[in-house]
Order: structure tokens, then C-alpha cells, then sequence
């Protein structure tokens, strides 16, 4: 099977669940700059966390433009992502709700390195099945990136119950680590 439908899929779950995520933005009860203070949290994480599945989305058109076909592991590898990613909205919602408290916090970070092993396990499938030496494989190589983000989001977790600013600093460090696209896949894809 070509990656269309696989895409078409995957880009229509990044729109629910963006859309799920804007519609927990609740509107202040107030018509000055003062309504808007109780907000901050919230805002804030629901940024942080569209910048992550902005990412997400980017990087995963990327990939599978230089996938060539799509096999049932490859499937499931995505629906894997698919399910994490999912999960933003309810951790993205509890960590703002609750003032970005350690568990929620905690577990926000959970979800991120979850989709983290998710994403580097829908690679490693895509490049087992195409080959070691197929145009992903070329591109990241040793994914130096992927891996770090994972051993920094696990430091993250602990960290909330520490001081929950330090695993927050750590997420948004991560997250503009990957803002630019992955240009290794990139060039590639050309």
C-alpha cells in the first residue's frame, strides 16, 4: 500500500486532536487584562504543547514522503504514536488546569517520552522494513536528536517532584531543539 491513506489518516488525527486541545481554552469571565491572569497556565501549556504537535506533524509528513510503501507493522507503529499523541490534550489540559503541579507535570513528560520511543519505534519499523540503506536510514542515521530527547525527558519526570520549572524549562528546551524540521529527512525527500 502507498502512504497516502496512512497520511491522510495520521493528518486528521493531528486535527482532532489540536481541535480537542483549543476547545479546553475556556473563556475568561472578564473584559479586562486581569480576566486573563488565571489563563496564563493554561495558555501556556496548550502553546507548549502545539508546538509539540506541530513537530510532531512536520516531521511525520517528512518521514513518510521518503517511505515508499506501507506494511501492517508499519500500521500499527503508527496507530502507536497516534495513541500517545492522543493523550496530549488530557495531560496538556491537567498540567495547565492544576498550575503545572509534579504530577501533572510528571506525567505530561510521561506522555512526551512515550511518543518519543512511539515515533523513533514508527522509524525504526519503516527503515527495517525498506532497508539499511534506504533514504530514512541515510537521514538519521544515529538520531543522535531522538535519543537525547528521550534520556531528557525521563530526567523531566523525576525532576517534576524536585521543582516542576526545571522539567518545564527541559520540555521547552526539547521542543526548540526540533522547531526547525528535521532537515536530514528533508534533503531527502528532493
Amino acid at each position: 500500500m502507498k502512504t497516502t491513506r496512512l497520511e491522510a489518516f495520521s493528518d486528521g488525527v493531528f486535527a482532532v486532536i489540536i481541535t480537542i486541545m483549543v476547545l479546553e481554552l475556556k473563556v475568561p469571565h472578564g473584559t479586562d487584562w486581569e480576566a486573563l491572569r488565571p489563563l496564563t497556565p493554561v495558555f501556556l501549556t496548550y502553546v507548549l504543547s502545539f508546538v509539540y504537535l506541530s513537530i510532531y506533524w512536520n516531521n511525520h509528513h517528512h518521514m513518510l514522503h521518503v517511505t515508499e510503501d506501507v506494511t501492517g507493522a508499519i500500521m500499527w507503529a503508527n496507530l502507536h504514536l497516534l495513541f500517545w499523541l492522543s493523550l496530549t490534550p488530557f495531560v496538556t489540559a491537567w498540567m495547565g488546569e492544576n498550575h503545572f503541579a509534579p504530577l501533572p507535570t510528571a506525567v505530561y513528560g510521561a506522555v512526551l517520552v512515550c511518543a518519543a520511543i512511539a515515533y523513533t519505534t514508527l522509524q525504526a519499523t519503516i527503515i527495517r522494513h525498506q532497508g539499511p540503506h534506504s533514504k530514512l536510514a541515510e537521514a538519521v542515521k544515529n538520531d543522535v536528536k531522538g535519543k537525547l530527547s528521550i534520556v531528557l525527558y525521563l530526567a523531566a519526570i523525576p525532576l517534576a517532584f524536585v521543582h516542576q520549572a526545571i522539567s518545564d524549562a527541559i520540555y521547552a528546551a526539547v521542543a526548540l531543539m526540533w522547531l526547525v524540521p528535521d532537515r536530514r529527512i528533508e534533503s531527502k525527500v528532493h
